[in-house]
């Protein structure tokens, strides 16, 4: 499905390296803990304080991992496709090791990571299939992969990709895609992994709060997060 159809703003699209790199001074100032940190918060799965090694898909700042560190996890990687992303990430210091590649390449080795997590990366993939093929191929047998989305609902309801405000003050869209939660659901269960959680986050007082004007989305559903295991 293609985002053209529901685009409302018409912004110019760069790709995922030059957008994120553009926008990294300004990244965390912009995205809000309401979009992905909250929903982790609600997730039964997995025990992260019981986690040995995880890899965090799409890294970008570090946050995720930073989050992860603070619940426990012991062992953290970070694998992202913007260099400038990565250098924020390294001062951060929540990740063991960081990796520039494609989440859907990561030249990481097979069956290493009891827990595998992306978070607010699959807008951006033309295909979900490479990206739960990879976290099948990086996951060691009973572990989890936890995946934090945007909704398809609010990306085709609002019109709105994925941006920053350049330099220039410019709007600047970052090529962005629409995937179904069938879409997920399909490539997730061809690859072998099973649904264990499900969670979908809607626009609420806390939003409403954050984004004044995000009164007229008021009960849509804004992002989700996806809890699937590889059964040993």
């Amino acid at each position: 499905m293609e985002f053209s159809d529901f685009d409302t703003r018409g912004y110019r699209t760069v790709d995922v390296r030059t957008g994120y790199g553009a926008w990294v001074a300004d990244y965390e100032q912009t995205v809000e803990d309401a979009m992905d940190i909250a929903l982790l918060e609600r997730l039964r799965v997995p025990l992260w304080d019981g986690v040995t090694r995880a890899v965090d898909l799409g890294c970008g700042t570090g946050r995720t991992g930073q989050w992860l560190r603070g619940k426990g996890v012991a062992t953290i990687d970070g694998v992202d496709l913007t260099p400038e992303m990565l250098a924020v990430a390294q001062r951060r210091g929540a990740h063991d090791r960081l990796v520039e590649a494609d989440v859907a390449a990561t030249g990481l080795p097979d069956s290493a990571y009891d827990l595998v997590i992306s978070s607010l990366v699959d807008e951006h993939l033309d295909d979900l299939r490479p990206l739960y093929r990879e976290a099948w191929r990086l996951a060691t047998p009973d572990a989890v992969f936890a995946l934090v989305t945007f909704h398809p609902h609010f990306i085709m309801t609002s019109g709105m990709p994925t941006h920053y405000t350049d330099d220039a003050g410019e709007s600047v869209a970052i090529t962005t895609n629409v995937h179904l939660i069938s879409d997920h659901v399909t490539a997730a269960l061809d690859t072998g992994w099973r649904l264990v959680e499900l969670h979908e986050r809607v626009i609420d007082d806390e939003w409403v709060a954050l984004k004044p004007k995000w009164e007229r989305f008021r009960h849509h559903p804004i992002s989700a997060a996806y809890v699937w295991r590889k059964d040993g």
